[in-house]
């Protein structure tokens, strides 16, 4: 393994892309901590102190971005506007003909939504960080705190200073985008991946530790235990995959004999990937940011659905919230295969290049064939995504630890997704280069 590690730092071309993504991640995280203009920095450490608990309304978001969120950073709202415009695009391509033609284009098509994408990650940036900015202001940043702290977070209502702040913080989501393409371009893996991994993992010593400051070091270790065989649980499923044998049938072009070769259509358990959990986690994130601006004036009572949100879906503890957020990760992840995995297209693909499943008739059986098989192994990644994204919610309830937990939900699958992939890559170039790589 040492040996390996060696060879990567000897190897001059993988050792400067190696250095280069290193020196983005660390612009990245630098700029994290440098607060947003007009933005009350001492009073936003002060809070953070008082409220070690995010708000369940801006964990995932605060999750993404590393925790410069809720510090008011010129990067506060870290990739997550990118994420959303990207699954928009896609989940547009079922809507849009226009998209879904772009999308088969190849190269050129490709790259036109990837310009959408680009501007429509601006477009979210405006919105986002002028919603964030409002929230401050109110001073619900931090929940119900009411400390004046935290009620000043900001030292100039001018609009030319909310203009400002907004125009600042989209910069640096825009900021961010362009540093995830240059590392995707000239450094080691996937630039967006690995600076959502960067933001993850840098939570990872401040939960550990407030975990065992609230509850010792004999719970700190069982958590780390059981950490480590989540993530090998993890490791396991994520590679997990059902391979459909395909045949290609042999077929003369002139003088020359094409096909006859076999292959395997690689179906995984966990298709969807983390993206369910994000949609779960928006929508359940709605009923209460509609219910932190429907709040009664002094001396009112509020009304009686705000109540009922505030008591029920507001908090991750409670089993009527564990229960929606599981049946939502299982009916997103369904929705997002149906999207992403279209069985007849694959059925008419293999049709039109004489490729058959032993057995199965080309053609609608199948498209049939497939669509069974995918339903079933879909189950399967669905319990599994919802199992995942639990753990958190049982740990806050359990052990009283921090909701963004280390070990489970959409940390813990993009910390071994993108880790994964990343080694991969690194292995390939070291085969390349070395023919011996950095796994065995």
């Amino acid at each position: 393994m040492f040996r390996a590690v060696g060879r990567i730092f000897r190897t001059p071309d993988l050792r400067r892309k190696i250095l280069f993504t290193l020196g983005i991640v660390a612009l990245f995280r630098l700029g994290s901590f440098i607060p947003a203009p007009f933005v009350d920095f001492p009073n936003v450490q002060a809070c953070l102190s008082a409220n070690q608990n995010t708000s369940g309304l801006y964990e995932l978001v605060n999750l993404f971005s590393g925790g410069a969120l809720l510090q008011l950073s010129i990067f506060a709202l870290g990739i997550m506007p990118y994420i959303t415009a990207s699954i928009i695009v896609q989940l547009l391509r079922v809507v849009i003909p226009h998209f879904e033609t772009l999308y088969k284009e190849g190269q050129a098509g490709q790259s036109r939504l990837t310009q959408y994408t680009r501007y429509l990650t601006i477009a979210l940036g405006v919105l986002q960080s002028t919603t964030l900015i409002t929230v401050a202001r109110s001073g619900a940043l931090f929940g119900t705190s009411t400390t004046t702290q935290c009620t000043q977070l900001i030292t100039n209502d001018a609009w030319y200073a909310i203009l400002l702040m907004v125009i600042t913080m989209t910069a640096g989501t825009g900021l961010i985008m362009w540093m995830g393409e240059l590392v995707t371009e000239r450094g080691i893996g996937n630039g967006m991946s690995l600076l959502i991994f960067t933001s993850i993992a840098a939570r990872f010593p401040g939960s550990l530790v407030a975990i065992q400051q609230q509850q010792g070091i004999e719970v700190l270790i069982v958590v780390i235990l059981i950490g480590v065989a989540i993530m090998a649980a993890v490791v396991f499923v994520e590679q997990s995959q059902r391979r459909i044998p395909v045949q290609y049938a042999k077929r003369m072009v002139g003088r020359r004999t094409y096909g006859g070769n076999n292959t395997y259509i690689p179906i995984k358990v966990n298709m969807a990937g983390v993206v369910p959990v994000i949609f779960a986690s928006s929508l359940l994130y709605l009923p209460a940011l509609i219910a932190q601006f429907n709040q009664p004036k002094a001396g009112e009572e509020p009304a009686a659905w705000v109540t009922w949100v505030t008591n029920y879906l507001t908090s991750g503890n409670h089993p009527l919230y564990m229960l929606l957020y599981f049946l939502l990760i299982v009916g997103f992840t369904y929705f997002y295969v149906a999207i992403t995995f279209n069985p007849e297209e694959v059925a008419d693909n293999m049709k039109k290049y004489g490729g058959f499943i032993p057995g199965i008739r080309a053609g609608r059986p199948t498209a049939q064939y497939l669509d069974y098989v995918l339903t079933r192994i879909t189950l399967a990644g669905a319990i599994y995504l919802g199992l995942i994204a639990l753990i958190p919610l049982i740990a806050f309830v359990l052990v009283g630890a921090n909701q963004n937990f280390p070990f489970g939900g959409a940390s813990i699958l993009i910390i071994v997704g993108v880790g994964l992939e990343t080694v991969k890559q690194i292995d390939s170039q070291l085969q390349q280069r070395h023919y011996e790589g950095l796994l065995r």
